[in-house]
């Protein structure tokens, strides 16, 4: 290959990439090419691309993006690149799924600067979702508003009740006598 197919090809990696802050990087050899199809298609609906990349070339578009630590990922064995998605959990979460039968290997994973193993990724998807963590914080933070609100209320609940039943006993005497 020459020096400027080269080069146009690292240039389309950095293209590629230069928006994605997390990837995970599997292993799909012995995967067939219509299990890789059907795979790409239902990823594909879920917005998750995959990427089969050359290590040399991925070195150096991560490089050139100042991702040097992500260099380390592409050093031996075929890579595939899986990125997109709402978020990273929901990717590894999608790749946990895929059936036993088909060899799909994580190799490692890139999460907002941070390289993690292939442990570290795996557990990727029994973690919560950022968005999911959001809406329990705000949940947890509401929970003691809520109550503190309830709690202001109750006494003037309580005197709003026996007022309606002076008022009530008071149109009932004048309707006796």
């Amino acid at each position: 290959m020459s020096k400027n197919v080269k080069q146009l090809l690292i240039s389309e990696l950095e293209n590629k990439f230069k928006s994605v802050s997390d990837f995970m990087v599997l292993d799909i050899t012995g995967v067939d090419g219509v299990t890789n199809n059907n795979l790409r298609g239902k990823f594909r609906d879920k917005g998750i691309k995959l990427t089969m990349v050359r290590n040399a070339m991925m070195r150096q578009a991560m490089k050139s993006l100042d991702k040097t630590n992500a260099m380390d990922l592409f050093l031996t064995g075929s890579c595939t690149v899986a990125y997109g998605g709402d978020n990273i959990v929901d990717v590894a979460r999608e790749i946990a799924a895929i059936p036993k039968k088909i060899t799909v290997k994580i190799r490692s994973a890139y999460v907002e600067g941070t390289v993690l193993g292939a442990d570290a990724a795996q557990g990727l998807s029994k973690m919560k979702s950022r968005a999911e963590l959001q809406g329990e914080i705000i949940m947890l933070a509401n929970s003691p508003a809520r109550r503190l609100a309830s709690a202001i209320g109750a006494p003037a609940g309580i005197i709003a009740g026996c007022i309606k039943t002076l008022a009530d006993k008071e149109e009932a005497t004048p309707a006796a006598a």
